[in-house]
């Protein structure tokens, strides 16, 4: 049977959106990768491209919801954001803080396959909340993960430990940061999508880089009075770091989370490649073993999860159904008592 003009063009569409998806995520990442690098463009002050970025994509953000209106604002008091946005900001600035780091220490590959540890550590940080209960068919998984990666590891070329810690603590502050989302802000019904996260996030995130930023950088940011600043290269990298923000917007919206997984998997292989091929970064046969059995834990994880997410929807479902049954049968009750009460 041959598919309707209408769901060929939805399906064009959402591979449109997740090829648009990975396409800004790649230049992303490699973007920022060349700025840091000390062998490319060599300039290795992460704070403050982190910083340029939410600078910029507050700025943008603030336009889009206060000027042109494209997105509503949620409702949110002073103290929700004190409690809540802030800790989720302080999150947030560590993690990119730590995760741009890292590039300068480490391959584009290799910083890949060690963010495969990113559901083990959102996993094991909900067991210790006592956010999510104990399981060990799950706690396996997340081993099988973990030991593919440090498969990966000990099969690196170019093994730094000081890139593999900053990118270590980067996954626990992002795993910390995702689980405090939906503590702080899911639980009491409060939904940002990525342009209004932006818009509450990235000012409070800028003010604790200052931090750092005035102690670590700026020192000696002062003494390179040779530097100047490049406002194609900052100015280019910022708009895709806030254009990958409007694609996962895009992307979820249209599409589904689920989608966005498997999107990026089909990204993090990319990447690979690419640091291969075009960087000459080394990846070595061990380096793939290593990332194929976590990447199998990772689908199997993903999969779990989405079975998890379609059993408690049908048990909603189930249950609106029987509440709606039980209204009919009593409106049913109600017609009958009254054409007894007529007759």
């Amino acid at each position: 049977m041959a598919l309707s003009d209408g769901v060929v063009k939805k399906v064009l569409i959402s591979y449109a959106y997740v090829a648009i998806w990975i396409f800004l995520s790649f230049t992303v990442i490699v973007y920022n990768k060349y700025i840091l690098d000390r062998k490319l463009y060599n300039w290795p002050f992460p704070i403050s491209l982190t910083m340029i970025h939410m600078a910029f994509c507050s700025s943008l953000a603030y336009i889009l919801v206060k000027v042109f209106k494209l997105v509503e604002p949620v409702s949110m008091s002073r103290d929700l954001y004190l409690k809540s946005v802030v800790p989720i900001g302080a999150l947030y600035a560590l993690s990119l803080w730590f995760s741009n780091s890292a590039y300068i220490f480490l391959s584009v590959s290799f910083i890949q396959m060690l963010k495969a540890l990113m559901p083990v550590a959102v996993y094991s940080i909900g067991i210790l909340i006592k956010k999510d209960p104990f399981k060990s068919d799950t706690m396996v998984n997340m081993l099988s993960i973990s030991f593919g990666v440090a498969i990966a590891a000990y099969g690196e070329a170019k093994f730094n430990s000081w890139g593999v810690s900053l990118q270590l603590l980067a996954v626990v502050f992002e795993a910390t940061r995702l689980v405090l989302i939906q503590i702080l802000l899911n639980a009491k019904g409060i939904s940002l999508n990525p342009i209004t996260s932006l818009y509450y996030v990235a000012p409070c995130c800028f003010v604790f880089l200052c931090i750092p930023w005035i102690v670590v950088e700026f020192p000696v940011l002062k003494e390179t009075s040779s530097f100047h600043f490049d406002f194609v290269i900052f100015g280019t990298n910022s708009l895709c770091a806030f254009a990958l923000n409007l694609a996962v917007f895009l992307l979820v919206g249209k599409t589904s989370a689920l989608t966005m997984n498997v999107a990026g998997v089909v990204k993090d292989w990319l990447l690979i490649a690419f640091s291969w091929s075009v960087i000459k970064d080394t990846v070595t046969p061990i380096n793939l073993i290593g990332y194929l059995i976590a990447f199998f834990g990772v689908a199997y994880y993903n999969h779990a999860k989405l079975q998890a997410l379609k059993a408690a929807e049908a048990q909603k479902k189930a249950q609106q159904d029987n509440v709606e049954a039980g209204k009919l049968l009593e409106e049913r009750g109600e017609d009958g008592k009254k054409s007894e009460i007529q007759d």
